[in-house]
Order: C-alpha cells, then structure tokens, then sequence
C-alpha cells in the first residue's frame, strides 16, 4: 500500500497534469490549497509526454508541424489560393478558349454585312462542233470578277449578329460561372483544411492528457493492484483519443492532396479561418444578388440568344435584296468582255420544312427561358434553406460554447472532488474529460458549418471573394 503522503503526491500530479488547459486552469485549482512539490527523483516519465505537445510532434513520434498555423492573414491567403487555382486551372483555359471562339464567330457575323469580292478564272483548249460545223478551236483564258452586298434582308444578319453576341456573352458568363465554381471549391476546402487542423489540436491535448493519466496510473497500479481497471480505462480512451486523432490528420492529408490539385504543390501552412466568414449576410441583398450570378447571366444570355435566332429565321424566309455586280473577260479563242451590275430580288415562294425550322426555333427560345427561370427559382428557395442553416449552425455554436463552459465547470469539480473527497471515481474524471473535449469538437464544427453555407451563399450572387475583399 501507499504511504499517505506518496498518495496524496501522485494525486496531486495526476490532477495538475489534467487541468493544463489554459480553460480550466482558474476553475480547476483548488481555491487556497497548493499542489505538494514533487521532487525531481520522484517525477514519473509521463513529464516527458507531457511536453510533446511543445516540442512538435506527437505522442506516437510523429511530425505534428502539419497542424501547425501561421499568422497570416486568413481572408488575403483565401484570395492567393482562388488566384493560384484560377492561374493553374485548366477548365478555367478551355472555358476562355470557349468565349474567344464566340467572339470570332461575333465577328464573322458583323461581316456579314459587308460586301463581298471573288475573282475566278478559268484556262484551257476549248472547241465546239455546231450543227455538224467546227467552230473556232484553240486556247481561251477568262477571268472574272464578282461583288455582291446585302441591301435589305428582313433583318436576318442584324438578328444572327444579335444571336451570336449573346453567346459571346453566355461563353463569357460561363467562364465567371466556372470560375466561380472553383473559387468556391478552393475556399472550401482551406476551411476544411483549417476545421481539421484545430479538430487535430483539441484531439492533440486530449491525447496529451489521457497520456499523462495513463503514466500516473501505472505508477498508482504497481502498488495498488486495485486500482488496475482505472488503469485500463484510461488506456482505452488514450486509444480512443488517439484513434480519432490520426482519423482527422488523415481526412486533412487527404484534403490538402485535394487543395494541391487545385493550387498547386507550394501549399502556405494553415492560417486561423475560424471567424472569416462567421456572419450570416442579409437575406433580402443576396435574393437580389441572386441576379448578377454568372449562372443565372449565362442561362439569360442563352434565352436571348435562342429568341434571336428565332427571329432570324423568321427573317430568312422573306424577300431580300442584294447588290450585284459581275465582270468577266476572254482572251483567246473567242475573246469578249462582258458586265453587269444591278440589285437581285430573292423572293422565297415554297420553302418545305420551313414552318417546322421555325417551330424548332421558337421552342428551343421558349425552353431556354423557361431554364432561366428554373434555375433562379431554385437558387432562391435554396438560398432560403442555406439561410436557415447557416443560423442554424451559428446558434448551435452559441449553444455549444454554453454548454461547453457548464462542461468545463463540471470536469474542474470532479476532478476536484476525486483529488480531494474520493467522492468521484477516476471513471467519472475521465468520462467529463471525454465530454468537455467531443464538446470542443462539436463548437468547432458547428462554427465551420456555418462558414461553409455562407461561402455557398455568396457563391450564388455576387461572388465568395467578395466578402473576402
């Protein structure tokens, strides 16, 4: 058996390495009683564990640098990584490629207008045989040249001029809207990288102090044969604990695997994102951001585009009027001049298939319009859910933190009444241990959470990077 004072000097250690935690460290001291001096000689090997946590690594000998964070700013390493994910992204160059492409065929439309000009010309041995006569035989070369203009069409080329900038217009809103996308998924995994790295810390000081537990109890053990379930106890919620921590250092590897595949190999250390995006934004303002999405201006530009095109074949099948003039020139046998110059009539009288093309067109206008509408119907009703889960998630972070201090009172007074009064059992000090640090877990979730939803929501107005700006 132990000696009384020995008794009361392993007590004393075990509740000074559990109550470390700059949390409780006011709440858990006992109010007018010092902790007993251990002396050097007696001082178990859990003092080694226990500084892990300062010297970088982990209890199991790992590297722990990577849940290191920096002081940087969290809102300019956001706006560094989206431009590093825009420079790199590949999507993001075929969809410029794309708006390129729309402008050329913009101004292949424009030309349309203008007048056109070709030369041909012909060389050879030519001869005929008329009513059994030969006529002239020999070498001929003829060269002509044509000019023709649209003088009035019915507003054809101004309509297929209309239709092809709205898809110029439509590319190029589709370049922001996959912009935006990347944006938003590049944000969202820095703060998933940064919900894993403060998950990783609280599981690194709850790992610290079952560690700790487990070294003091085995000293406990080897005099006290009683006390040897404590002591496996304890060693199963170290394994829990432990387990949990290398489950999030792994969710975190992999999402920074992610994030490199995004922004590129030279990823900064994690900068504290905890509050960037803490504040729900007014509901009414992002209803009418809702419009100046690059989805919602990619799928109007569409629906315009779609009624031109509609009308131009509307155009197509009235009369026209074109300006024409013609020269052409023989040397050789049968050497003559010839010209002409004037306007042409086009005058369509039976064009089969033509209604159909017609309807075709007017239906694929309708269904782009209806598709515009669609998606700013189902981006308003989503905008009201995501609202009502980001307060949702903020409120449950509030809450947490209430219970979260009622946690860390009750894990100070049972620690308290264990050392003290033997009222508690080591079962009870370890289980409000468990608790207050799963509620650590839940507020960093609950705070996470909410970011998430926010940075969707401005995502589908105005932007994620504008509140970041």
């Amino acid at each position: 058996m132990l000696s009384p004072v020995r008794h009361l000097l392993i007590h004393g250690l075990v509740a000074a390495l559990l109550v470390q935690s700059p949390v409780v460290q006011a709440q858990a001291r006992p109010p007018k009683a010092k902790p007993p001096v251990v002396p050097a000689a007696e001082a178990p090997p859990s003092q080694g564990r226990c500084q892990e946590e300062e010297a970088g690594v982990s209890r199991s000998g790992r590297d722990a640098s990577m849940i290191d964070t920096s002081d940087a700013d969290p809102r300019m390493q956001l706006q560094e990584l989206v431009q590093m994910a825009l420079q790199r992204s590949r999507p993001i160059g075929v969809a410029r490629l794309l708006a390129l492409a729309a402008e050329a065929d913009l101004e292949e439309a424009r030309a349309s207008r203008l007048p056109q000009v070709s030369l041909s010309g012909t060389a050879g041995h030519v001869g005929s045989i008329v009513g059994g006569i030969d006529q002239p035989r020999g070498l001929q070369g003829r060269a002509s040249i044509n000019v023709s203009a649209p003088l009035y069409d019915s507003g054809r080329i101004a309509k297929l001029t209309e239709w092809r900038s709205q898809l110029a217009e439509a590319a190029k809103f589709g370049q922001s809207s996959a912009e935006e996308q990347l944006s938003l998924q590049t944000v969202s995994l820095a703060l998933d990288r940064s919900r894993y790295v403060l998950q990783a810390q609280v599981y690194t000081q709850y790992v610290r102090k079952m560690a700790c537990l487990v070294d003091a109890l085995e000293i406990i053990t080897k005099s006290d044969r009683g006390r040897a379930s404590e002591l496996v106890q304890a060693q199963k919620s170290l394994q829990q604990a432990d387990l949990a921590y290398e489950q999030t250092l792994t969710a975190l590897r992999q999402t920074e695997v992610r994030m490199r595949r995004l922004v590129g190999d030279a990823l900064p250390p994690a900068a504290s994102m905890s509050s960037v995006l803490a504040q729900v934004p007014d509901l009414e303002q992002m209803q009418s951001d809702i419009l100046l999405a690059p989805d919602v201006s990619q799928a109007t530009a569409q629906a315009k585009a779609q009624r031109s095109y509609a009308e131009s074949v509307l155009a197509g099948q009235k009369p026209s009027v074109s300006l024409l003039m013609n020269g052409s020139s023989t040397i050789g046998t049968g050497k003559a001049t010839e010209w002409i110059g004037g306007v042409a009539i086009n005058i369509p009288l039976y064009q089969p298939g033509a209604d159909a093309s017609l309807t075709a067109a007017a239906r694929r206008s309708q269904a782009a319009a209806l598709q515009r509408d669609e998606t700013i119907d189902a981006k308003r009703y989503r905008l009201l859910e995501m609202y009502e889960t980001a307060n949702s998630s903020l409120d449950r972070a509030r809450r947490v933190v209430d219970i979260l201090r009622n946690s860390d009172r009750v894990r100070a007074s049972t620690l308290q009444q264990w050392q003290q009064l033997g009222r508690r059992s080591l079962f009870d000090v370890m289980g409000a241990e468990s608790d207050y640090y799963s509620m650590r877990i839940a507020h960093v979730n609950a705070l996470f959470d909410a970011q998430q939803v926010v940075a969707m929501m401005w995502s589908m107005g105005r932007g994620v990077t504008t509140p970041l700006r």
